[in-house]
C-alpha cells in the first residue's frame, strides 16, 4: 500500500511538472524573441533620430546662411550682425514648431549669452573641444535623457572658411571697424572672435522627443 502511494505521488509530481516546464520553457522563447525584437526596434529608433537630427540640423544652417547672405547682400557685414541678433532665434523657432523639437547652437565660447551650454551639452561640447585639439575628426551623436523618452541629437559647428570670419575672425585683420563696432554694441560679452577657419565654432543642439521619432517609422 505504501508503495502504491509513493508510485502515485511520483506520477502525480511528473504530471504536474512535466507540462509546466513545457510552458516555462515556452514562456523563456517568448520573452527571449520579445526581448529581441524590442531591442531592434530601439536601434531603428535611434538611427532614425540620427537621420532626423542630421536632416533637421541641415535645414536650419542652411536657413541660417541665406538669410545671412541675403542680409549681408542688403546692408553689409555691419548690418549682417544686426539679422543675427533679431532674426537668428526666431528662425531656429520656426524649425522647432514644424518639427516638434528643442534646437539651439551651443559654444563655450558663445556670443549671445543664450547659447551658453547647460548641463546636459557642456560634457558632451568639451568633447568635440578635445578632438579638435588632438586632431580627431567629431562626428555626430545622439543620447538618451529622461530615462529614454528624450534624444539629444548633437553635431560641431566648425568655421567652414573666410566668409565666416568676417564676423568671428580676428578685429583689425577679418573684421572691419564697423562691424565690429557694431558687434561691441550688441554683444558687449562676446567671445566669439578671433576664430580661424577649421576652428570649433560650438555646436547643434537638438532636443528629440522619442514619440515623434516613433511617428516617423
Amino acid at each position: 500500500m505504501k508503495k502504491l502511494i509513493i508510485l502515485g505521488i511520483a506520477a502525480f509530481l511528473q504530471f504536474s511538472c512535466g507540462p509546466q516546464e513545457r510552458v516555462s520553457k515556452e514562456t523563456f522563447e517568448q520573452v527571449n524573441q520579445a526581448m529581441e525584437v524590442k531591442r531592434l526596434v530601439e536601434v531603428e529608433i535611434l538611427d532614425e533620430a540620427m537621420d532626423w537630427g542630421d536632416s533637421i540640423s541641415s535645414e536650419a544652417q542652411r536657413q541660417l546662411i541665406s538669410n545671412l547672405q541675403s542680409a549681408i547682400a542688403e546692408k553689409g557685414e555691419a548690418g549682417a550682425v544686426e539679422f543675427c541678433k533679431v532674426l537668428a532665434l526666431p528662425i531656429l523657432a520656426e524649425v522647432n514648431q514644424k518639427y516638434g523639437v528643442e534646437i539651439r547652437r551651443a559654444s563655450n565660447r558663445y556670443r549671445n549669452p543664450a547659447d551658453q551650454p547647460n548641463e546636459e551639452e557642456k560634457a558632451i561640447l568639451e568633447a568635440y573641444e578635445y578632438n579638435v585639439e588632438s586632431g580627431n575628426k567629431s562626428e555626430p551623436n545622439i543620447q538618451k535623457f529622461e530615462n529614454g523618452e528624450v534624444f539629444l541629437y548633437t553635431k560641431p559647428i566648425v568655421i567652414p572658411g573666410g566668409f565666416c570670419l568676417s564676423c568671428h575672425g580676428d578685429p583689425g585683420k577679418d573684421i572691419n571697424d564697423e562691424t565690429l563696432q557694431k558687434l561691441n554694441e550688441l554683444y558687449p560679452q562676446d567671445n566669439a572672435k578671433g576664430h580661424k577657419v577649421g576652428d570649433l565654432r560650438g555646436m547643434w543642439s537638438i532636443r528629440i522627443p522619442k514619440r515623434e521619432v516613433v511617428k516617423r517609422l
